[in-house]
């Protein structure tokens, strides 16, 4: 059955108590694929998220020569032997940052030329300082900063000291750390700007290479140094994704009711964790049980949900659920800290202020976050600007606010599919 566009969200009538199941992480799967392509040999990523983006990155690395089975659970990963296939390839990196830029720093470990481009918007998201970044070290990279662009790999890349800023994206480093180690010399990255954002997701990098027996040396601020050496193959189990339990835990916190995530972590780098924090600032009860995570919302629902005062610099992929949240809550709310995720798959600053004061909330956009104060919201329609975290805010809202239409809901596809269907089935 198709989705209608715009796409009535469903509004909560009472108290929910449900227990889900979420689809693995985009950011692990996406990661595991990349450094399973240039392991010493066959590698597994068990219960890889299925989505428009991993199967990007599964069809890019298919391109660059690897071999990469998405037909199951279980993905198996062949890695690349070190030639693009007909010489030639095309890399169609779709809205996924992570293919725009994880796949570049590994193209120049193939012999082959390949050709980047994307989405519309995606031409307008940074990727510059990586592809200055790989000049630097020795691979050939056509001119331009941004989508498209074309490298022309020879099958070794000399590797070194880079000097980059990451200010933009934590994505910078994280792409440059994952390939250092198939470089002949490793990479020593250097990062001069303004603090990096998301730098759970640089842990999370790190982490992943040293379970594959890659030295990493992250011991000054700003410089990670990865030594030259092999990738060991290594079967990866996918944990949750827990950014994408935001929508689901705030259903717990806008009904009064509870929400049950299942198989959440006890330890994780990913920076979806830190809503179990900011859900218990708002007046939620949030704790650990044998399924997993359990958060119970205020016993007024959304009416008895408090503002929140947060720099949300290093988890800037929660703001749109939170300012969701925010919009309906009964006191002032201040998000700072966000300025990068103007860079995401649309200026998220911009659009949240749009959308939820077209609601009619009273929302002050500032260049690094948003100011939230009591309003009541009306119905309308609520644009996602195809990014799968505003489709996130807009359901969240339309749960407390009858009548909000989502437009094209269907970029959640992004990192869960059929979410509209699953989202609908909780009411």
């Amino acid at each position: 059955m198709s989705t209608p566009d715009p796409w009535p969200a469903p509004t909560v009538s009472s108290p929910v108590d449900r227990t889900v199941s979420l689809p693995g992480s985009k950011s692990l799967t996406n990661r595991a694929l990349v450094l399973a392509a240039i392991a010493d040999g066959p590698s597994v990523v068990r219960r890889a998220l299925r989505s428009r983006d991993t199967l990007l990155m599964a069809q890019a690395l298919t391109a660059l020569g690897a071999s990469v089975d998405t037909s199951g659970e279980d993905w198996a990963v062949v890695p690349l032997d070190g030639t693009v296939p007909g010489g030639r390839a095309d890399v169609d990196c779709g809205l996924a940052g992570t293919v725009m830029r994880f796949v570049p720093p590994i193209t120049g470990l193939v012999a082959g030329d390949v050709a980047f481009d994307g989405d519309e918007h995606m031409r307008k998201r940074p990727v510059g300082e990586i592809l200055t970044a790989l000049r630097g070290l020795g691979v050939p990279v056509s001119d331009g900063d941004a989508l498209p662009f074309t490298i022309a790999g020879t099958g070794t890349v000399a590797g070194g000291t880079v000097v980059i800023d990451a200010s933009a994206s934590s994505q910078f480093v994280s792409a440059l750390l994952l390939a250092g180690a198939r470089f002949e010399a490793g990479v020593d990255v250097r990062h001069d700007g303004e603090p990096i954002p998301s730098l759970p997701h640089i842990e999370m990098t790190i982490a992943m290479l040293r379970d594959r027996g890659v030295a990493v040396d992250d011991s000054e601020a700003d410089r990670w140094v990865v030594a030259p050496g092999p990738v060991k193959a290594y079967d990866e189990a996918i944990e949750p994704d827990l950014s994408n339990a935001a929508p689901f835990l705030a259903l717990a916190a806008v009904s009064g009711g509870s929400v049950t995530v299942r198989d959440w972590p006890t330890a994780t780098t990913q920076a979806g964790d830190a809503l179990r924090d900011l859900l218990a600032q708002m007046g939620c009860t949030v704790e650990r049980v044998a399924e997993g995570l359990r958060v119970i919302g205020p016993a007024d629902g959304w009416r008895g949900l408090q503002g929140l005062q947060a720099d949300l610099h290093d988890v800037g992929e929660l703001a749109p659920a939170v300012a969701a949240l925010c919009a309906l809550a009964q006191t002032p709310s201040h998000l700072s800290g966000i300025a990068h995720i103007r860079g995401h798959e649309t200026d998220r600053l911009a659009a949240l202020a749009t959308e939820l004061s077209a609601l009619g909330a009273d929302v002050d956009e500032h260049p690094d976050g948003l100011t939230i104060r009591p309003a009541p919201l009306s119905p309308g329609v609520f644009h996602t600007y195809a990014d799968h975290r505003m489709a996130h805010a807009g359901v969240i809202v339309g749960a407390a606010v009858p009548g909000v239409l989502v437009e094209n809901v269907a970029t959640t596809s992004k990192t869960f599919p059929d979410f509209a269907d699953f989202w609908s089935g909780l009411f």
